[in-house]
Order: C-alpha cells, then sequence, then structure tokens
C-alpha cells in the first residue's frame, strides 16, 4: 500500500457537516440507560440484513451496474429502501460507484485503499469533493423523476424508519433497532471499500487490487467475493461458485422466479475459467500496485534528503525522475503483456 497522499483542502474532514455522523456513532450508548430486550435485538438484525439487502442489491448490483432488470414501481421501491439505510440517494452512490470501476486503485479512484484506512472506510465520505451527485455517470436513471426525487430527499428515509422504530419498540426499538443497525451497516457497508483489496484471495488477473474475502461476504450479503466483482461486474451472482456464499443473488433469484426481477446476468463457465492467476495469467494489478509502491518510497526518499541538495546538486532530482520514468515504462509493459494474454485467451477455442 503506498504512503497516504497530502489532501487537497476539499479531501480533508469537514468537521462541522460531519456532525451528525459522529453523533450517531455516539447514541447507541444511550441502551446503558434504555435497556437491551430481545426484541430490540431481533429488530436491529432485521433492520441490518434488510437495509444490506437494499443497498448490495439495489444501489450496487442493480443503479450502479444493471445486472437484472426491474419495472418502474419495483425499481422505486428498491430505490426507497435503500435510502432508508442513510447512505446518501440512489444516484450519488452509484455514479461515486461506477467510478470507482472506471478508476480502480488509481489516484483518482474515489475510495482506493492506496491512500489508506481511514480515506478508504469513510474520509472520502466526510469531506466536501465527494458531496454531489454526479449526474453525468448516471444518466440512465436520472431520467426517472421519482428516483430524482428521492436521492435530493434521501434523508427521508432514516428519519421515517426512525419514527417508526420508536413507536413498534419505544425507545428501545430507537436506540438498538435503529441505530444500533445503521452504525453497523454503515461500516459493514465500508469494508468492502476499505479492506476487500487488502485482505482475502485473488482468482484473477485484473487491474486492480480486488480480493475474495468469506469474513467480508458474511456480514454484506455476499458483496465479499470482490474479486470476482471486478473481474465481471455486469454479474448480479458475486459468489460464482456453489461454495461462495451469495444470501443477495438467492433472494433475487427468487423475485426473478415470481416476476418482480428479470434478465439477472450471471457469468457462463467459459468466462469464470479464464484469467485465473493460478494458470499463470500475468497479475497485472498487483504489479501496478507494487509499482505505486515502489515510486512513493523512492519520491519520499528524495524529499527525506532534500536538506543535502546542495552538496549533490540536482543529482538526487535526476535520479528520483530515472527511477520514476523506469517504473512507469516497466507498468506500460506489463499492461501490453496483460492485453496481449488476454487477446490470446478469447481467440482460442
Amino acid at each position: 500500500m503506498t504512503a497516504p497522499a497530502r489532501l487537497a483542502p476539499d479531501e480533508r474532514v469537514n468537521w462541522v457537516t460531519s456532525i451528525p455522523f459522529f453523533l450517531i456513532h455516539l447514541l447507541p450508548f444511550a441502551a446503558i440507560w434504555t435497556g437491551v430486550s430481545r426484541g430490540a435485538v431481533l429488530l436491529c438484525a432485521g433492520l441490518y440484513f434488510g437495509r444490506m439487502f437494499f443497498i448490495t442489491a439495489g444501489y450496487h448490483r442493480y443503479f450502479a451496474h444493471r445486472s437484472y432488470r426491474m419495472a418502474r414501481v419495483p425499481q422505486f421501491l428498491m430505490a426507497l429502501g435503500g435510502i432508508t439505510a442513510a447512505q446518501k440517494g440512489p444516484l450519488w452512490w452509484a455514479a461515486h460507484h461506477r467510478d470507482h470501476h472506471r478508476y480502480a486503485d488509481t489516484e483518482n479512484d474515489v475510495h482506493s485503499p492506496q491512500r489508506g484506512f481511514w480515506w478508504s472506510h469513510v474520509g472520502w465520505i466526510l469531506c466536501d469533493k465527494f458531496g454531489g451527485t454526479k449526474y453525468e455517470n448516471i444518466t440512465d436513471f436520472a431520467r426517472y423523476p421519482e428516483l430524482r426525487f428521492l436521492n435530493k430527499w434521501n434523508m427521508l428515509g432514516p428519519w421515517a424508519l426512525g419514527i417508526a422504530c420508536y413507536l413498534l419498540g419505544g425507545w428501545q426499538g430507537l436506540v438498538v433497532g435503529f441505530f444500533w443497525s445503521t452504525v453497523l451497516l454503515w461500516h459493514g457497508t465500508f469494508t468492502v471499500n476499505s479492506l476487500a483489496h487488502v485482505i482475502g484471495r485473488r482468482r484473477y488477473a485484473t487491474n486492480d487490487t480486488s480480493r475474495n474475502s468469506l469474513a467480508i461476504a458474511l456480514i454484506t450479503g455476499g458483496e465479499g467475493w470482490h474479486n470476482n466483482h471486478h473481474y465481471h461486474p455486469g454479474s448480479a451472482r458475486q459468489g460464482f461458485f456453489w461454495w461462495e456464499f451469495d444470501p443477495t443473488f438467492y433472494v433475487l433469484r427468487g423475485l426473478s422466479l415470481v416476476g418482480v426481477v428479470h434478465d439477472l446476468r450471471t457469468p457462463p463457465r467459459t468466462v469464470r475459467a479464464r484469467h485465473r492467476l493460478r494458470d499463470g495469467h500475468f497479475d497485472i494489478g498487483m504489479f501496478r500496485a507494487y509499482t505505486a509502491r515502489a515510486r512513493s518510497v523512492a519520491a519520499g526518499a528524495g524529499d527525506r534528503i532534500d536538506a543535502t541538495r546542495e552538496a549533490v546538486g540536482d543529482r538526487i532530482d535526476a535520479t528520483r525522475e530515472a527511477v520514476g520514468a523506469h517504473l512507469q515504462a516497466a507498468v506500460h509493459t506489463a499492461e501490453e503483456v496483460a492485453k496481449a494474454a488476454r487477446r490470446q485467451v478469447r481467440s482460442q477455442p
């Protein structure tokens, strides 16, 4: 992992607008006074996994990747369920996620773990840079006025759900049922950004550092098979094999049987068998990451000895630029090798 880069002013935490985020992390401690009943815990669990489904199946696999189709009414209901998770609107979420795939593990990636755990887990959300919705990335869904309404007034969902929890279970329903599940849901979802490129195993040679992790899959409804996902992002099924637990897909499969969703996209066997690292495919993603780390270390070394610049003249800058150029050339060559390997695989019968 490369050393975290210096943050631009709009990439720093906006402590004023982030106050509600931090306060909500304190509210679960109110359970000391409200108590914790079995019913409240069950409500918490139900809201966690229920809203996780709306994020994984709706925000991610549907709005970001269009891995299946729905009619307009169930599409609206999926977005409505999604805003109750307090993760902003569906258009905001999906538009930024499309950028993540477009620029994965590069400096343009909105939440690359190459910039450190804090940034990828939550820092990018709390800064001003990514506060707005990139409608140019989500024109296919932004044309629906009801989705634009939910995206703009997304806080109506958490407020309505919080009030419902209070009416249903009193203070325990609000504190344990709503606030516990909301905080857990946030950090469960965020682990895909911060850890799914750091822990686990790689099956496919992708241009990024994505990995597969059962632990992350268990807490996110199947999103932990992240290397599978980056290899074939248009698939509604992220657990490509029967032993890869993917409850989100199982529910979507059930909904397809009753006609709620249509055209579930899954990778055919031939696609699942290609580009496997165990078959000798060049791991361009990890090579790029290691090279970026080497360039960062070389640049940092030059910065640390700037005090001796008068003694060694411009040799420091020249050496640093030469190292960077060689590493950049190595990355370019590696990418060409990877492209050639992919063309060779596609040409095989």
